[in-house]
């Protein structure tokens, strides 16, 4: 059994970071010690910053994105094109698109994707919310921004069974050759994808 080298409230840190996604335990060995050290320029404002998280952030009515004001700042910009609406399975997914400014639309964070193997049903997704907002008039385009895996795409079909009523056009995102890819370096779904969906040049 491996011996402590630390106190039990700096265990506790340790194992707590290491819950972190991408941290393991030596990474948040790393991250504890370097918090400590630099506990007035880090370790404080952390501290700060995550009783602010825990006191006003909250999930968004309209959208689900996390943010500290609801409706959130996405669904309150006036500058967004309301016609159009990209489904996501995580806010993560929202923010990574957001990072890239892909696209000037509005958004709808389903929480997860259609998994059965791990009990996740339509009723813990936030489809029937999407329907509702498809049916406003001022949309007329539904973008599925959902991963290229088979829960994503098994998700995609059942939200665009959903929306035929709707008098919405459904798309997804392409799928791919990536930005700098070299074709020997990818899988064969990747290039009978890219291959299936090549556009005049």
């Amino acid at each position: 059994m491996v011996s402590s080298v630390a106190g039990p409230e700096i265990e506790r840190l340790i194992q707590l970071l290491a819950r972190l996604p991408g941290l393991g335990p030596r990474s948040a060995r790393r991250a504890a010690l370097h918090l400590i050290k630099k506990r007035e320029a880090l370790m404080t404002p952390l501290s700060a910053a995550l009783q602010v998280a825990i006191d006003k952030i909250q999930v968004c009515n309209t959208c689900g994105n996390i943010d500290t004001q609801n409706p959130c700042t996405v669904c309150t910009d006036m500058r967004r094109d309301p016609s159009i609406i990209v489904v996501v399975a995580d806010v993560a997914d929202l923010w990574a698109l957001e990072r890239a400014h892909a696209t000037n639309g509005f958004y709808h964070v389903l929480g997860a994707t259609l998994s059965p193997l791990d009990g996740v049903g339509p009723q813990d997704l936030t489809i029937d919310a999407l329907v509702q907002r498809a049916l406003d008039p001022r949309v007329t385009e539904i973008i599925l921004a959902l991963n290229a895996t088979v829960d994503g795409q098994t998700t995609a079909h059942y939200i665009t069974d959903l929306l035929q009523e709707a008098n919405v056009k459904v798309t997804r995102l392409a799928h791919g050759v990536p930005v700098g890819g070299e074709l020997d370096y990818l899988d064969e779904g990747t290039l009978s994808a890219a291959m299936r969906q090549r556009t005049l040049f």
